[in-house]
């Protein structure tokens, strides 16, 4: 029997413990009553909310409606408040209060070419929000002091005591053709950080496809595609992984030409990736990187995976530099041909 009081279950997915079971998690509107479906390397499977499903928050609720375009419908009372992008209102009764939401520059984004522009509401009573995009709604209940960092454009809304601030991604890399450099930013040159502050709070974020999530053991690392995570949390770190066809040094590609770029996560803390996502452009030459590391594919398992930020990426930066100046000069030499 079960300590009065105690929790009857905890969820899998969001870890909170539940005085009651029910079909749905109460805080993150994930099914209970299904069997976990772990793949042999670890990821668990986040089933999508349940059309109609609920989620308290406070004094209020929120029901997710749909499965192909999900809707988070709340019913906001007492002092909740919630904050979002204004994109995402989908409808609203006119007795909620509606204002801008300063938040100190951090929102001077784009989409789609159209800036956003961050709101707050209040009740009571009925607003609605959604993505206007295919994909699942993903609720992450925040405990107080959790902190997760998020990808560009997965933002939905977010209740009043989430505190919110941006942080430089400080994932990049340049490549050059001839005197022109571009900047490259696989995953955006910033992310969106928000942790709780004094109660529970709920998160609700957009990923297309579907979302698998993995908890990493301290020092444990995994490499994924760059565009397919959602998000992190704020104890694990990222930095890039580059692989290349031959050599470990300029001379043993004619170009120094990267044939894949990953993303290095590392734990401890959990991590969440999507199923559909924006497939990486052919890299080519690297000539400078943040923190990375490297592995060239005829040179056995062991090369390249130390520390991102050692020994390895000086001689990334000095190997490319020639190996850049080589592969313009082979490259004239063919075209000539």
């Amino acid at each position: 029997m079960s300590t009065p009081g105690a929790p009857a279950y905890t969820c899998p997915y969001c870890r909170m413990g539940s005085e009651g079971a029910s079909h749905t998690c109460p805080y993150c509107g994930a099914p209970v009553d299904v069997s976990l479906r772990v793949t042999h390397s670890g990821w668990l499977e986040q089933p999508p909310i349940r059309d109609m499903a609920r989620i308290r928050f406070g004094h209020s609720t929120c029901q997710i409606s749909g499965a192909y375009v999900p809707v988070a419908e709340m019913d906001l009372r007492g002092e909740d408040w919630v904050y979002f992008s204004h994109h995402s209102l989908l409808h609203t009764d006119t007795k909620v209060s509606l204002a801008n939401l300063p938040l100190k520059g951090g929102w001077k984004r784009m989409r789609a070419g159209l800036p956003l522009m961050m709101m707050w509401a209040k009740g009571p009573g009925h607003i609605a929000f959604s993505a206007d995009a295919p994909g699942e709604t993903l609720a992450v209940p925040l405990a107080p002091g959790r902190a997760i960092d998020v990808v560009e454009h997965s933002f939905l809304v977010a209740t009043g005591n989430v505190e919110y601030q941006w942080e430089n991604a400080n994932v990049w890399f340049t490549t050059r053709d001839g005197d022109e450099t571009e900047w490259h930013f696989p995953v955006g040159q910033t992310m969106d950080r928000f942790t709780a502050a004094g109660s529970n709070g709920l998160l609700l974020l957009h990923a297309p496809g579907n979302t698998f999530i993995r908890d990493l053991r301290p020092d444990q690392r995994i490499l994924v595609q760059p565009g397919a995570l959602v998000w992190k949390d704020q104890s694990v770190a990222m930095f890039l992984h580059f692989e290349y066809p031959g050599g470990a040094y300029w001379y043993s590609s004619a170009r120094w030409q990267a044939k894949t770029t990953w993303l290095a996560l590392q734990g401890p803390g959990r991590v969440a990736v999507k199923s559909v996502y924006e497939r990486p452009e052919h890299t080519g030459y690297v000539y400078q990187h943040s923190g990375a590391t490297q592995m060239s594919w005829n040179s056995g398992p062991s090369q390249g995976f130390g520390s991102p930020w050692g020994g390895q990426v000086a001689r990334g930066f000095i190997a490319g530099g020639l190996g850049g100046i080589l592969g313009s000069a082979i490259s004239s030499m063919f075209d000539d041909n």
